[in-house]
């Protein structure tokens, strides 16, 4: 008897939470399970609706295009409904449990109204939803925006919602309420990406062809996450079109890119493979060469880079399904003469294995591997000396989630992961061809890093629902941390159009970017956390409305306050290349964010878009740096601007217009010199003097860019042309500030300094020819 009193105890609690077979027999349900695929490529939808028509009883799918929806046993009108495909409604007389595989199809341009009903969807979904603080992008939407070179970007159109900074002209780094660029989980198929930055972070590595989807979660974060303080990026690659071949591609100004996809064995398996490359560096090669005969000339560097996504899905059966997927991109820069060869390469390389198992309509199970890699090496040749730095981080990761979903009022996740990080720091290499110098610095490092979670998602009624999970997370390098991470978002809708949402999120990272620039840049290091190297951690707070008006706009607001704690800088004049004992270069502190966004979206008729606005502090405080008081950022931005409009004209023609504005980045300035001399007549130093830390600003910073997609007629698939001009009104936005100095003419004695501000990028019209067929 004794005996039956833990396993009663034990009934009861899951009694209580509708996960026994005692609360199905309370009310007997049945369930209708099964995929919701495109019909025109069949990959798999995610986020679709399937919902009872007449009653609030509704579903969505998951990661896998997976639904289950738990119902008595009766005849019902079951609605299937996914953006920018045509509803579908079919009436289903349940008596058990039934498997339903459907496949919608594409909408036709021409039926608005069935693009007005998913997005009511959607909204609804964001209203009802306890998950607050994310934002969700598809690349269907980013390729209808202006962009630079007519590259389209998917990091750069997230930069455009509101909470979501960049670093200032001519970078893709995300910067989340207040957090830096290192703070950010980037995934791509679940594996690791250290550097989403090409061309010194002008444009990210995620090709559009190859990418479905983009979610980024600001706050609220969900328990199966862990690992980065201020956001996660989870990017999802395409499965490939299980129908038929597709090729796809665009040929632009200074890059071409190709995708080719379609069925390993129709309806069963598919591919995808996509690779795109830059090729400035072919003209800059023919103006060098050009120019040879001139001793005057100075040769412009070579630049390019080039990366290729691949992925293979397989179908075992009605209940396991196979992902492999891959990325691999590499950056050159190389500039050489007679005498003098430099040469800067920089890249990531990126695999994943998922098995994915339904062991009923219910409970679900992912199983993934995953390896990544980052490296950089500089290497320079001056006549007969020879000087190579490199620095890499390699990681590989087991983890398995599993997803049970017993009825629609509760969803539980928990799973665990564990990765194996390896670190070179800073090695140096430097000799010369006749073996007279040779030396060698630089240390290596290991790491474990582990997390163990649980979720559950729980409809108390229809108007509240609650989600709270606690992840468990550990890091082991010489001494072992570990961190208990609660995760708590509840929603409160007051009627159909108007919800409450509140998060709490704390968040441990162990790895930590060290950078000896305000910029996020290739050379920065990766370091594990050790016994003079505490994780960082953070709490966050935030507490929202989400009004949805005429069915069409949705309006929502979130005001945020985040601390983040241990955080890492080099102290000045730190020397971080090649140094043994870097750890004595490090300075910690901690931080602090604030604000409040706003957010207005229309997603139906002819004009559609949205507009952002962010009022944001974020400051740090480190006792070895100005003095210990507190000093704002460089990236903290007090306003941010940024308003996305699309307008379709006709059938085949529609334009688009991006404008942001920012202020000014917070910067150091020297506001006294003084000139040292020692011997009179001799050389001598200048001395600047500088106050607090980041106490001016620079220039605010606006753009407008424009664009114009014209449709055009090809015989066969379909094609565009689609016309862009980058800063149309060719604001000069300052990318840094420096001081020229000013001497007499005669005397070459110094008069003064005057300030320089450089800019990047003028007026740049560009036309970019895309295609499918």
């Amino acid at each position: 008897m004794v005996k039956q009193v833990p396993i009663r105890l034990f009934l009861l609690l899951l009694t209580v939470f509708g996960l026994t077979p005692f609360a199905a027999q309370a009310q007997a349900q049945v369930s209708l399970s099964g995929t919701l695929r495109s019909a025109g490529t069949g990959e798999p939808l995610i986020g679709a609706s399937v919902a009872v028509v007449g009653s609030s009883s509704g579903v969505i799918t998951n990661e896998s295009g997976s639904y289950t929806l738990s119902v008595a046993p009766g005849t019902y009108r079951i609605q299937f409904s996914y953006l920018g495909f045509e509803n579908l409604i079919r009436e289903i007389r349940l008596r058990g449990n039934t498997r339903l595989n459907v496949e919608l199809q594409p909408a036709n341009t021409q039926l608005n109204e069935v693009v007005i009903e998913s997005d009511r969807n959607r909204f609804q979904e964001r209203l009802s939803t306890p998950q607050m603080s994310v934002e969700t992008l598809t690349s269907r939407e980013a390729k209808l925006l202006p962009a630079l070179f007519g590259e389209v970007d998917i990091v750069k159109t997230l930069q455009l919602k509101p909470g979501i900074q960049s670093g200032g002209e001519g970078t893709s780094g995300l910067f989340v309420r207040g957090g830096s660029n290192d703070q950010n989980l980037v995934l791509l198929d679940n594996a690791l990406v250290y550097n989403p930055s090409h061309l010194f972070g002008f444009f990210s590595v995620f090709n559009p062809d190859a990418v479905r989807g983009v979610e980024l979660y600001k706050g609220g974060f969900p328990a199966q996450f862990g690992g980065r303080l201020s956001s996660v990026l989870d990017v999802s690659m395409r499965d490939g079109n299980r129908k038929e071949y597709d090729v796809t591609g665009g040929l632009g100004l200074i890059a071409s890119r190709l995708t080719v996809e379609g069925p390993i064995q129709k309806d069963k398996s598919s591919f995808i493979v996509s690779g795109r490359r830059t090729y400035v560096d072919v003209f800059t090669r023919m103006i060098n060469k050009a120019q040879e005969d001139d001793p005057d000339w100075s040769p412009i560097p070579d630049y390019y880079f080039y990366d290729f996504n691949a992925k293979a899905t397989f179908e075992l059966g009605p209940d396991d399904r196979l992902f492999f997927s891959g990325y691999y991109g590499r950056d050159f820069f190389n500039f050489a003469d007679e005498n003098f060869n430099f040469n800067f390469f920089w890249g990531n390389r990126v695999a994943s294995a998922r098995w994915a198992h339904q062991f009923n309509p219910k409970f679900f199970v992912n199983t993934t591997f995953s390896a990544s890699n980052y490296e950089y090496e500089i290497a320079n040749k001056l006549d007969i000396f020879s000087f190579s730095l490199t620095s890499n981080i390699t990681d590989l990761t087991l983890q398995t989630d599993f997803e049970y979903v017993p009825n629609e009022t509760h969803h539980l996740r928990f799973g665990a992961s564990g990765t194996d990080h390896s670190f070179v720091v800073g090695r140096l290499e430097a000799g010369s061809e006749d073996g007279s110098v040779d030396v060698q610095a630089g240390n290596s490092y290991s790491g474990q890093e582990f997390g163990l979670y649980a979720s559950h998602d729980w409809s108390f009624t229809p108007t509240f629902t609650l989600s709270y999970g606690l992840r468990l997370s550990g890091f082991r390098n010489e001494k072992t941390f570990m961190g208990l991470e609660p995760r708590v978002s509840a929603n409160y809708r007051f009627n159909e159009t108007l919800s409450l949402k509140a998060s709490y999120t704390r968040m441990f990272q162990y790895v930590h970017l060290v950078s000896n620039s305000g910029a996020s840049l290739p050379t920065d290091i990766w370091y594990p956390s050790s016994p003079g190297v505490k994780p960082q951690v953070s709490d966050q707070v935030a507490i929202g409305l989400t009004k949805l008006y005429k069915d069409k706009y949705l309006f929502s607001t979130e005001a945020y306050y985040k601390t983040m704690k241990r955080q890492l800088d080099l102290r000045d004049g730190a020397q971080i290349f090649g140094n043994p004992v870097l750890e004595e270069e490090f300075v910690f502190g901690k931080g602090e964010s604030y604000g409040q966004e706003f957010y207005v979206e229309k997603k139906d008729g002819k004009t559609t878009g949205w507009i952002g606005y962010t009022l944001s502090w974020t400051n740090r405080t480190f006792p070895d740096i100005n003095n210990g008081k507190t000093f704002p950022t460089r990236f903290d931005r007090r306003h941010d601007l940024s308003v996305v409009v699309i307008h379709e004209l006709s059938k085949r023609l529609s334009t688009t217009a991006t404008f942001v504005y920012g202020t000014g980045n917070a910067y150091s300035l020297p506001v006294q010199r003084f000139i040292f001399q020692d011997v009179p007549g001799e050389d001598y130093t200048v001395i600047p003097v500088y106050t607090e830390r980041n106490s001016f600003r620079l220039a605010a910073y606006h753009r407008l860019d424009l664009g114009l997609v014209y449709k055009l007629r090809p015989k066969r698939g379909a094609s565009d042309l689609t016309f862009s001009v980058y800063n149309a009104y060719n604001r000069r936005n300052p990318y840094f500030v420096y001081f020229e100095t000013l001497k007499d003419e005669e005397t070459e004695q110094i008069t003064g300094f005057v300030a320089k501000q450089v800019s990047l990028f003028p007026v740049i019209p560009s036309v970019t020819y895309n295609f499918k067929f």
